[in-house]
């Protein structure tokens, strides 16, 4: 059955001007014209077959049944707010709004994730991905993982794992021409590598004393994953972080023609914001996170 209720943006402009005692004010607060503030009354006292406020000559008063119904419609709409309130503070403890870069959502959470929501299924898990390090009093986020050469003071963040330099590449690159059995072989190959870590390539041919080799030349993409990618449809030789290739390495995608490995100064922190109470669903994510980054350590 059908509610019989009055207009109820009416009922809003009502509620406001009752407060008011003010036209005018009313629409400033309202935003619209004072106009439309008079056509909203006009609407619900015909609906009602009520006069709710008298005209004077420094703005308006509540008649006798103004009064009566603005503690209806008073009450009634705190009602609303507060259960609003209720469920919007029950939804935003479910929510978790994650930031972090694409590869490492692409590589290492994202194929973990399930894990995650089957221990948590009333998790509502929000990622957006962004090589930006986190601003926690500028953007809608919960916790967000980045990397940096060493922890930061204005965060309240903890290290995940480091940084260890392989190059990958696919399976059929090693069977064909020009061979890629040696290090010094790479100067025969296409070598991937991501705009974001321009160094990588660099600080690992130096490692293995192939300072000859220019590793800034090649293909670049807009993310290392996009660089795995390639190395796995045999387009070249890519430099990878073993964090981020172990699964491929495994599977058989990818393999590692050498065994040089090199680890640089950069780590993956995680981090929320140290100016507030961390949520319920932050210390969930931040202690699986640990568990798993924990078992990557120990493989």
């Amino acid at each position: 059955m059908l509610r019989r209720l009055p207009p109820l943006n009416a009922l809003r402009v009502f509620d406001v001007a009752a407060r008011c005692d003010s036209l005018t004010q009313a629409a400033q607060e309202l935003c619209i014209s004072q106009g439309a503030v008079s056509r909203h009354v006009q609407l619900l006292e015909e609906w009602l077959g009520l006069k709710l406020f008298v005209r004077q000559r420094h703005g308006i008063a509540l008649t006798a049944d103004g009064i009566a119904f603005r503690r209806i419609v008073g009450d009634s709409l705190g009602q609303i707010e507060q259960g609003t309130r209720q469920l919007q503070r029950r939804t935003d403890a479910r929510r978790l709004r994650i930031k972090l870069p694409p590869t490492f959502a692409i590589k290492w959470l994202v194929p973990r994730l399930a894990h995650f929501h089957a221990r948590h299924p009333e998790l509502d898990v929000q990622i957006t991905t962004s090589h930006q390090h986190a601003d926690f009093n500028r953007e809608d986020i919960d916790i967000s993982i980045q990397a940096r050469p060493h922890t930061s003071d204005a965060l309240d963040e903890e290290e995940l794992f480091g940084e260890v330099l392989v190059p990958v590449c696919a399976p059929t690159l090693l069977q064909g021409d020009p061979s890629l059995r040696l290090p010094a072989d790479l100067a025969n190959h296409v070598l991937l590598c991501s705009l974001n870590r321009p160094n990588d390539w660099p600080a690992w041919l130096q490692a293995a004393g192939l300072t000859q080799i220019d590793g800034n030349q090649g293909l670049k993409f807009e993310n290392a994953a996009l660089a795995y990618q390639a190395a796995a449809n045999g387009l070249g030789v890519t430099i990878g972080l073993e964090a981020f290739v172990e699964q491929d390495l495994a599977a058989g995608l990818l393999v590692a023609p050498f065994t040089l490995r090199v680890r640089t100064d950069g780590a993956y922190f995680m981090a929320h914001a140290s100016d507030r109470p961390v949520p319920e669903a932050v210390r969930l994510f931040q202690a699986w996170v640990r568990e798993e980054a924990a078992a990557m350590r120990r493989v």
